[in-house]
């Protein structure tokens, strides 16, 4: 047998061994082998080094490899290795695959089923897409854009209805709806993400930052969640970063643009589900503000699988309203396309070289290249561009860190039927920066989360259904930074603040869970993974270290912030380039702090503001 598939064997029969009821271990390896071939090159090794290292472990303390260790000593052996944090990290690793693996295979049915169950709430939208191969080596436009996500599509939409010939440049390729609707869950999953859903950051607590890419970028897979900025907010990026697009009267008419635009309403109960119908109660039972969150899903049937991509077409990312009135006035998309460069001649703006996946090159000239290819890929294609000079660039960076927690019910749950973001609980958000929203993932896709290996984990994987699960972002202060020319690097470390609000935040759901019902609570926090009462929670939560938390993030901005200070801003306050004529930077970059909400009006109303600019 191979190294790999051994070393693998070995690793799922500890985690969920088969005597127990666990999936056969040589069937889940090799679905785990098949999944690994989907991303990027560094990851498979990883992962095969480390399953390795506990057999290598096992046959060195035990005599023999871990497969054919009885349950309970592979149980006992894996406590003994993940006695220390270190160990405990370690292998939080490997079974955050291997549990994602086997869940989707585990629900890949109903996952399928369900997606196909009613008929798409609108066709896919009429996009001039054209892959690059099909692509002419040379071309010339008006503008260029780079990027299709929420800030490159509101930028291309007004650039061409002002006129101009434009092209969108997109690394990915389009997804359309019937490909949603008949794909296995984890095959979305690979290709709706950059690195295929393994982008992190480097850290203290390491980070994951899923980021999509295709064709309408990260609003194929994000929530649907839409805030409008916060008015505080607006007023400290006028105040504070000099930056005037953000004076409250002055971007109100961007915001209600885009809140028409993508036609946001509040989740209708009868799609919601139980697990936000629960926070709801909880918060109402505490005399805490919540209310359904508004999303731009008109149409929902609340099918729980936003984050890999909407099976219905009813989520409105902006592949379905932007783009496509972009390219009704004549804008056309460039797919799977990868822009290496910005051209400059003389100090100025001539267009973009790309390059397509077979290596060959694609030049698009253009007197306008705006750049919208997100918090974590700007820097890297400025500075591959020489124009990455600004000490600024790449700094800065906020993500919006979050943790999640879960409440048992005796009753069942079901997160995963109804909308995967559902309510809101904003008690906290105005002083603590503390949002709470009931959110679950798709079917079988969150079971990482469950505490323990063995027989423990498989039980409750079999009880999954009877937890209710919540998330908390935190507004965090910028502590990031991303490096790297060719490929980002992404280093983030959590402040002390931003940590203590991380672990009140567990503090917030733990009570709301309980408020509503829950007979225990699963905090995620290492040594105090189950609280059975209040008063447990209080214990957990002022005993927990932020640097050991299991911490996700989904907005990261800040990284080419626009403000009127050429010292601290490398974007201008019209949201020009600095050091350069005709580029101009409209995605997540520019905002100059973390918006507190989801930010995809945010970026959407700035990209608007923007390009309203540039066009006159």
């Amino acid at each position: 047998m191979p190294v790999a598939q051994r070393a693998l064997r070995g690793l799922c029969s500890a985690l969920l061994p088969p005597e127990a009821g666990g999936p056969d271990p040589g069937e889940l390896s090799q679905e785990v082998l098949r999944f690994l071939e989907s991303q990027p090159r560094y990851v498979r090794p990883a992962v095969v080094a480390g399953a390795a290292c506990l057999d290598t472990a096992s046959a060195l303390l035990a005599r023999r490899r871990l497969e054919s260790l009885p349950p309970a000593t592979r149980e006992a052996l894996l406590r003994r290795l993940t006695a220390s944090q270190v160990g405990s990290a370690a292998l939080d690793g490997l079974k955050a695959l291997v549990l994602l693996v086997a869940g989707a295979e585990r629900f890949a049915g109903e996952s399928i089923g369900s997606a196909r169950r009613s008929p798409p709430a609108r066709p896919d939208a009429e996009l001039d897409v054209t892959p690059s191969a099909a692509w002419p080596s040379t071309s010339r436009f008006d503008a260029v854009v780079v990027g299709s996500g929420a800030g490159g599509a509101m930028a291309a939409r007004t650039l061409a209805r002002a006129g101009m010939s434009v092209a969108i440049v997109e690394e990915g390729r389009r997804h359309g709806v019937d490909e949603l609707r008949n794909s296995h869950p984890l095959q979305r999953f690979a290709t709706l993400y950059r690195d295929g859903g393994t982008t992190g950051a480097l850290g203290r607590p390491p980070v994951v930052l899923p980021i999509g890419r295709g064709v309408g970028g990260t609003t194929l897979v994000n929530s649907g969640t839409c805030f409008r900025t916060p008015q505080a907010v607006l007023e400290r990026w006028r105040d504070e970063a000099g930056l005037g697009l953000a004076d409250p009267d002055t971007f109100a008419p961007y915001l209600d643009e885009v809140w028409r635009m993508l036609q946001v309403a509040p989740v209708p109960l009868d799609v919601m589900g139980r697990n936000g119908m629960l926070a709801l109660a909880g918060a109402e039972a505490l005399g805490w503000r919540s209310a359904p969150l508004e999303r731009n899903a008109p149409g929902c049937g609340g099918c729980c699988q936003c984050a890999i991509g909407c099976p219905r077409n009813a989520k409105f990312g902006v592949h379905l309203n932007a783009l496509p009135e972009a390219c009704a006035a004549g804008a056309k998309i460039v797919s799977e396309a990868r822009v290496e460069r910005v051209l400059t001649e003389g100090g100025r703006a001539t267009g973009i070289e790309a390059r397509r996946n077979d290596g060959s090159s694609v030049t698009i000239r253009a007197e306008h290249v705006i750049v919208a290819a997100g918090a974590s890929e700007t820097p890297p294609l400025l500075r591959r561009s020489g124009l990455g000079s600004h000490h600024h660039l790449g700094r800065n960076l906020a993500l919006h860190p979050a943790v999640g927690t879960a409440g048992r019910f005796e009753e069942p749950v079901v997160a995963w039927h109804g909308v995967l973001q559902s309510a809101g609980v904003d008690e906290f958000h105005q002083s603590h920066g503390i949002l709470v929203e009931a959110t679950s993932t798709p079917p079988g896709m969150g079971s990482m989360v469950l505490p323990g290996f063995g027989r423990e984990l498989v039980a409750e994987i079999d009880a999954a259904d009877h937890l209710a699960t919540l998330g908390a972002m935190v507004a965090d202060l910028p502590a990031g930074r991303v490096h790297g020319t060719r490929r980002a690097l992404i280093r983030y470390d959590l402040t002390r603040r931003d940590g203590r609000r991380l672990v009140e935040a567990i503090r917030v759901m733990g009570r709301v869970l309980f408020a509503a019902g829950a007979s225990e609570v699963l905090t995620g926090i290492p040594g105090s993974a189950r609280v059975r009462s209040s008063d447990e929670l209080d214990e957990a939560v002022d005993r927990a270290d932020p640097r050991w938390l299991h911490v996700a993030a989904f907005h990261p901005v800040g990284t080419a912030r626009a403000g009127s200070d050429p010292e601290r801003f490398p974007v201008d306050p019209t949201g020009a380039l600095r050091g350069v004529s005709g580029v101009w930077v409209t995605d997540a970059s520019v905002l100059p702090t973390c918006p507190e909400v989801n930010p995809q009006v945010s970026i959407m109303a700035l990209a608007l503001a923007i390009s309203a600019g540039i066009a006159s």
